[in-house]
């Protein structure tokens, strides 16, 4: 089983989904299980800032940026996430001869949590209290319709937000999302894609690709994310430490891009106590 996770980023789009699906195809051909995670960022503020609803960042105590996520913002997501993004995939896939199916996190209620109304924290420089927010945080997933799926010889695309009380959809984390699927389904690897190499210790250099990520040491690599990689590597080394046999941070614009993250070309997260060379 591979739970392969496609970023939202804007350089990973329809040319970039075709390469996809034309690697899943080969994988799938060949025996493999897979369930696929993918974001929507780009499309989903492009979408916001053009129904006069430009996105609206809070960064907490902590550091962490969160979108502040409304009612009005929520229906722009579902728009984007499961309307445009996923279906570009699912017929991307479909086009390469992979029996895609596009779901997400309510679907089933595969994935299902609480709500976090209230976002506190800073905007502009300014404290806020921001109320109606529709982040939330998965606690239950059900496996049921993924299994059956899978069982069917489909291949499931799925795509937050989950599924809150009283059937509230509420946005969470993409990775999050896939690590969960990965840890309840025993996958074999985690693959993580975006539009950076892998891991970089500078933003701005692709030459500085962090190579190997020691779960026992994970310091240096939390030192030198920053941004989204903070919270895509925490759920790395989350993902070694309860089982995943291999996860790696690769380039989603790349040819051939799942071919060469099981091949080690990226950045491989080594659980702790494994040898080096024993990496994938």
């Amino acid at each position: 089983m591979l739970v392969v996770k496609i970023g939202g980023g804007a350089a990973i789009g329809a040319e970039a989904f075709a390469r996809f699906a034309a690697d899943l195809a080969t994988l799938t051909a060949e025996g493999q299980q897979v369930v696929v995670v993918h974001g929507g960022n780009a499309e989903f503020s492009a979408l916001s800032a053009a129904l006069g609803m430009p996105p609206r960042m809070v960064t907490s105590a902590s550091g962490r940026v969160t979108r502040y996520t409304d009612r009005a913002t929520m229906d722009a997501m579902l728009m984007a996430y499961c309307g445009k993004v996923n279906k570009t995939l699912v017929g991307a896939l479909q086009a390469a001869g992979v029996n895609a199916v596009g779901l997400s996190g309510l679907d089933g209620a595969l994935a299902s949590g609480r709500r976090k109304a209230v976002l506190r924290g800073t905007e502009d420089g300014k404290p806020k209290v921001l109320r109606d927010d529709h982040a939330g945080t998965i606690e239950r997933l059900n496996l049921d319709l993924l299994r059956l799926l899978l069982g069917g010889g489909y291949l499931p695309v799925l795509t937050p937000p989950a599924l809150g009380e009283g059937g509230v959809p509420i946005n969470v984390d993409g990775d999050k999302l896939a690590l969960e699927l990965a840890v309840a389904l025993g996958a074999d690897g985690l693959l993580f894609f975006s539009d950076t190499p892998g891991l970089l210790r500078d933003i701005t250099d692709e030459g500085s690709l962090v190579r190997e990520i020691d779960a026992a040491a994970p310091e240096a690599a939390l030192a030198a994310a920053s941004g989204r990689m903070v919270v895509k590597v925490e759920a790395a080394l989350g993902a070694v430490g309860r089982g995943v046999g291999r996860v790696v941070f690769a380039d989603g614009r790349a040819e051939r891009p799942v071919r060469r993250a099981l091949d080690g070309e990226g950045t491989v997260v080594r659980a702790a106590g494994v040898a080096a060379e024993t990496a994938p």
